[in-house]
């Protein structure tokens, strides 16, 4: 008899062994996109269904059209169970041939940004990474499209305060937030809305070790009774904070999330329980998007992934099929304007530096709807994209919000402070004199 464990450690290392079929993996004349992976460890529970979905988008490219513009994708996987170690070991074995670099968390991507600017190879960290990285001029080849994390902190705010951020003035909010550099992240910006519109910031900080019992963090969050909670979170800390919120007896509406703090599976652990709760996502599920038929169509169906059809209309699921999604139309930007099929490193930078994802692009690509418009700039490497608040509905995630932007007035004193930081501390810092802020 096989277990759901079984079946869980066969799939791991199916996907682990063996990314896309050999003779893909062995051409010479094929686009590689590396990414470091984390389908184990502490947060294989996000990492599975985010790297699901961007293998099955390049595997469906490959399937479909014979890759982009006739040069299949070569599209390999590194395991890092979320550790710098292993990630900087991944990106030094892909460097040499990999169109673009993925670190994912924080920590690795302030890790290897000095690396991969001096070997010039993009990095791409979409909705995620050192939000200073939008600046196009201080970090030429890093992009974080379509959004940053401060893009995410400042829509959460407009969210709670619906657009009038003066109707917080004598509020308290607090920050559940993860104890490192992602949790930390929003702090700086989040205390300066604080400061200009005079509410009570009151940061909560959850250990690794403490991510499934939050007993004392929310023994203290009862106990200062805030209006809101903003929920920071990653992995298993949004299960232990969504038991938690529902033992506390807080609203659910009261509590909202960044983009990681919305995956399906951490609220179907609540249940009905959580009914009200709220989560900023820059994705929008849609399971009858024209992109995802043909993934279940060329993929899925024709037994190519180990992808359950369960997981195909899931935020996460779903966003890792965007993310793949940026690295194959920068392929396409940078192949028209260069006229070259098979591009390198620099020129994969400029079409990261030159997406145009309007909505006409977006519904020829079969993703109207998923995800808001957006252009990236040398100036923007975010893009300036919008999100939306979805809420639970007891089963699952519904648009609850209409796009929401950030305040780029607030954002970019920050922006430039931080990125002027990271250049000075890593001098001498290669500068794009070209970008006009």
């Amino acid at each position: 008899m096989t277990t759901p464990v079984t079946k869980l450690l066969l799939r791991t290392a199916l996907l682990l062994g063996s990314v896309l079929p050999a003779p893909v993996r062995a051409a010479e004349d094929t686009l590689a996109i590396a990414n470091m992976t984390f389908r184990t460890g502490p947060y294989a529970a996000a990492g599975t269904p985010l790297m699901d979905g961007q293998r099955d988008y390049m595997l469906m490219l490959n399937e479909r059209d014979g890759g982009i513009n006739g040069i299949k994708l070569n599209y390999d996987e590194c395991e890092t169970g979320f550790s710098v170690d292993k990630a900087t070991e991944c990106y030094d074995k892909a460097k040499a041939s990999s169109l673009v670099t993925q670190p994912w968390s924080p920590a690795i991507t302030l890790e290897l940004l000095p690396k991969a600017s001096a070997d010039k190879v993009p990095v791409l960290a979409p909705g995620y990474g050192f939000s200073a990285i939008s600046d196009g001029k201080h970090f030429p080849w890093a992009f974080n499209p379509p959004v940053s994390y401060w893009d995410g902190a400042s829509m959460m705010l407009k969210g709670i305060s619906g657009d009038d951020l003066d109707s917080l003035r004598g509020k308290k909010v607090v920050l559940l937030h993860l104890d490192g550099p992602y949790g930390e992240e929003p702090i700086p910006l989040l205390q300066a809305y604080a400061d200009s519109f005079d509410f009570t910031l009151l940061p909560v900080p959850v250990a690794a070790k403490e991510m499934q019992s939050q007993s004392l963090q929310w023994a203290k969050i009862k106990s200062e009774k805030p209006d809101f909670v903003l929920l920071w979170g990653w992995g298993a800390m949004n299960g232990g904070a969504l038991a938690e919120a529902v033992k506390s007896g807080l609203a659910m509406d009261r509590l909202v999330g960044i983009w990681w703090s919305a995956n399906d599976d951490d609220l179907k652990l609540v249940g009905e329980a959580a009914k009200g709760y709220r989560a900023l996502s820059w994705n929008l599920p849609a399971l009858d998007a024209e992109v995802i038929k043909d993934i279940r169509k060329y993929v899925v169906d024709a037994g190519k992934s180990q992808t359950p059809l369960e997981a195909l209309d899931k935020v996460f699921y779903q966003r890792g099929v965007l993310i793949s999604m940026l690295s194959a139309e920068a392929i396409k930007v940078a192949q028209e304007h260069f006229d070259k099929r098979l591009i390198n490193g620099e020129q994969m930078r400029w079409g990261l530096e030159n997406l145009k994802l309007d909505s006409d692009r977006l519904a020829a690509l079969g993703m109207a709807g998923m995800i808001g418009p957006f252009a990236t700039s040398c100036a923007s490497h975010a893009g300036n994209g919008s999100a939306w608040l979805l809420q639970w509905d007891g089963a699952k995630f519904v648009r609850a919000s209409h796009p929401l932007t950030a305040d780029r007035e607030m954002i970019a004193p920050l922006v430039d402070q931080q990125a002027g930081k990271f250049a000075a501390a890593h001098t001498p810092w290669p500068l794009n004199e070209a970008c006009k802020n």
